[in-house]
């Protein structure tokens, strides 16, 4: 008997050239190296070059994801970008990712869920390869923070870096066995009442301006470790895995304190840690295909290894998502 999963079958990923350290903030604001670190556990971050914008990163990306999966681009029938950061307030930036492919037919568009972005996006291509619909998905997640941050805000402005991820999802049809490979399950949530905790002070609609992301730092710590523990119970309940069958936990890249008080609630080991937090900073719905990316050039992701994914952000949005390499 089988089953129709999605399938991850390719990887890449894209950073801007410009390296962005603590030292350099240090020389700016009243911040310094060791503060930063000791918070957030952050290093340096990437910085989209003038002119460099989400959909030309996310296409980097994509190019790199098809490469590690020796598809060709023609074979790809859907993209869905997760992205905060669009070129423009309209058209979606994943159709500019689809021209600059030279893809002509399936369907594209970007989702909006800040940092729980790819997630979401693995959900939503999920459902629609299964369908039937589609058969050969991207997914991927491109962010531009720094043009949205105060850099007069300490607080904001050491977090947050520039980046994309992408995956090449398929739809195959797979043995309906416990070690098949696939996306197993995913599991999302939201809570608008938390809005205020962290957001951006603009919009088209509101004033007519992008706006500066604003948070409540600790407010935010306070509600990731338990939002994020909860949805992942969710996922193993759904599967019958626990923390002891996770080979590689690869997180949100928010904060190093929230990654490692999350594994910790969970139980997961800390050797399971995928973290790039210390060299990337939060690149949002960016930050998980980055870590993947990373740790399958590390070579450290083996075929069969069962991987944990999950985030939380803006919103309160937040999810978890259960994958077979």
């Amino acid at each position: 008997m089988t089953v129709r999963r999605s399938v991850i079958v390719g990887c890449g990923s894209y950073l801007p050239s410009q390296v962005l350290t603590n030292a350099d903030l240090a020389a700016k604001l009243d911040t310094s190296d060791e503060w930063i670190v000791q918070r957030t556990g952050i290093h340096e971050r990437r910085i989209a070059a003038p002119g460099e914008l989400t959909s030309q990163m996310a296409t980097q990306a994509a190019r790199s994801a098809l490469a590690h999966a020796r598809v060709d681009a023609q074979s790809i029938d859907l993209i869905v970008l997760a992205t905060s950061t669009p070129d423009n307030t309209f058209p979606a930036s994943a159709v500019s990712v689809q021209a600059e492919l030279g893809i002509t037919r399936g369907a594209a568009f970007d989702l909006q869920a800040v940092c729980t972005g790819f997630v979401y996006g693995l959900a939503t291509a999920d459902a629609l390869l299964k369908s039937g619909a589609f058969s050969r998905a991207l997914v991927i997640g491109s962010e531009t923070f720094s043009r949205l941050l105060d850099w007069t805000d300490r607080s904001t402005c050491v977090l947050f870096g520039d980046g994309a991820g992408a995956v090449v999802l398929e739809a195959q049809d797979q043995p309906d066995t416990r070690d098949a490979r696939g996306i197993l399950t995913v599991h999302l949530r939201a809570d608008g009442r938390y809005k205020s905790k962290l957001y951006v002070d603009g919009g088209p609609s509101s004033t007519g301006t992008v706006g500066h992301l604003r948070m409540e730092g600790r407010e935010v710590f306070r509600h990731a470790v338990a939002m994020i523990t909860d949805v992942v119970e969710d996922a193993f309940k759904a599967t019958g895995y626990t923390a002891q069958d996770i080979d590689w936990f690869i997180p949100h890249q928010a904060n190093r304190r929230i990654i490692d008080s999350s594994a910790n609630k969970l139980g997961i080991s800390p050797e399971k840690i995928v973290a790039t937090v210390d060299r990337h900073g939060n690149t949002s719905a960016a930050s998980i295909p980055l870590a993947l990316a990373d740790a399958l050039a590390e070579r450290r992701i083996k075929r069969g290894d069962l991987l944990l994914l999950e985030a939380m952000g803006g919103g309160f949005t937040w999810g978890a998502a259960l994958v077979r390499w």
